[in-house]
């Protein structure tokens, strides 16, 4: 019997994030676990989340968002934000990735981001956006890129509101 594949959770921070949080979950075909922190929503963020078979912790003013990362069911986490969504090019990587031997390999992934400007899609820095919170712990929505980053062939998709 071989090892157990691997497991996802996705850790996006929200507020008053009802109208773009929906295209956000309906990506995420790829995660095992969705944590949706709700920092304060006075809208149907909440309930979206829920719909969307998501977890909904409250935010804690003064908590790193990092540290919401214990929340999450699994040791890999895909951070994201509302308003971004995972490509398909990325979601065959995801699956492709869950699917590989579990040997230990790097602490995380970075990925590319692009951005909805204009008329068109500008390519923006990679960020340390799939890790593993059992090796690395971080303050911020996201952890600091690496000196050396190992990627994921595609994207993340951040639209306009």
């Amino acid at each position: 019997m071989g090892k157990s594949k691997r497991k996802l959770s996705c850790l996006i921070h929200a507020c008053n994030d009802e109208r773009r949080l929906g295209r956000t979950l309906e990506s995420l075909r790829t995660c095992d676990d969705i944590v949706v922190v709700d920092h304060g929503s006075t809208d149907k963020t909440g309930r979206v989340a829920r719909q969307y078979g998501a977890r909904v912790v409250p935010g804690v003013a003064g908590v790193d968002k990092g540290a919401y990362a214990v929340d999450c069911a699994n040791d890999w986490v895909l951070c994201l934000m509302p308003g971004e969504t995972v490509s398909e090019p990325l979601e065959a990587a995801l699956f492709e990735w869950k699917q590989a031997e579990g040997a230990d390999g790097p602490a995380g992934f970075a990925l590319q981001l692009r951005e909805e400007e204009g008329q068109g899609w500008k390519q923006n820095e990679q960020q340390m956006r799939l890790v593993d919170r059992s090796k690395i712990n971080w303050q911020d929505e996201f952890p600091i890129l690496p000196e050396v980053p190992v990627a994921l062939p595609g994207e993340i998709l951040r639209v306009k509101d």
